[in-house]
């Protein structure tokens, strides 16, 4: 059995924190990048310039990528053969956030209520997902989640009768309702099956997957190209200015679900779809 002290966890938290709102996936960068190049409307052209210098700027003097430096979500894994020692995990966990967002500077967009409204001025409490895994090290990512892209966001019940055709445009009819608002050009996460949270679940575990990785079910891969050839045909463009340009990459997520059901959740991702990780 492998003791791991909760100070490590808080310190883990604290950088991951800071990492991910100044530093973007190498892997989303790149794209951006690609994308840039091949662009042929001038104006989109110009404005996923202007985002990969923002992004470089940001990383080169130390600020957030984006002013909406989110909120706080946490994947763990910890492997069984781990006693973490020193306290509570969740308290571990809000703390690190809370020193991360304090000594990084980040905004503190938590209220405390959801109609009280009231600021936590600490940007806690996060949201902690927590899976048992086997082993001895403990997997965690930071993944802030901003509300301009999260509000567009949507969940369906759909029945056992649907087709993938059904499923696919209701996917891009929620992209086309969305806009301008995410702040495109997007990252769009999917979860299909299980039940109404474990979809919403996958859908946001969907956009911490490197946007150059397809689903490895060639049947799903498929399915995200042409989920993506289909967003990217609606010319939404770049920060809504039109272009081909609209999305990034589509990452389908799925688990098996009731004979009764097929739930299908569409997480929006912003240009800027953060996300950093550690192992201890």
């Amino acid at each position: 059995m492998r003791e791991i002290h909760i100070d490590s966890i808080i310190q883990i938290i604290k950088d991951l924190c800071i990492k991910a709102n100044m530093i973007l996936p190498t892997d989303l960068e790149q794209t951006i990048c690609e994308y840039e190049r091949s662009e042929p409307f001038d104006l989109a052209k110009q404005v996923l310039h202007d985002i990969s210098d923002n992004i470089y700027c940001a990383q080169k003097i130390q600020v957030p990528i984006c002013q909406d430096t989110g909120m706080a979500v946490v994947f763990m894994d910890i492997g069984q053969d781990v006693h973490i020692i020193g306290g509570d995990l969740t308290d571990a966990v809000n703390e690190g956030v809370r020193r991360g967002y304090l000594e990084g500077n980040l905004r503190c967009s938590i209220v405390s209520d959801p109609f009280r409204r009231v600021n936590t001025q600490d940007n806690t409490p996060a949201v902690l997902h927590l899976s048992l895994v086997p082993g001895e090290q403990i997997h965690i990512m930071v993944a802030p989640k901003g509300f301009g892209s999260e509000n567009m966001s949507g969940m369906k019940m759909f029945t056992p009768s649907a087709t993938t055709e059904h499923v696919m445009d209701y996917i891009v009819n929620q992209i086309q309702m969305a806009g301008s608002n995410p702040c495109p050009p997007m990252v769009i996460g999917v979860g299909i099956g299980g039940d109404f949270e474990k979809c919403a679940y996958l859908a946001k575990k969907a956009l911490c997957r490197s946007v150059s990785k397809r689903n490895s079910d060639p049947f799903y891969a498929e399915m995200e190209e042409m989920l993506l050839q289909k967003i990217n045909a609606l010319g939404i463009g770049p920060q809504g200015f039109g272009g081909k340009t609209t999305a990034l990459a589509v990452n389908i997520e799925t688990f098996p679900t009731h004979i009764a059901g097929l739930p299908v959740a569409v997480n929006v991702g912003c240009h800027v779809t953060r996300h950093a990780c550690a192992v201890i």
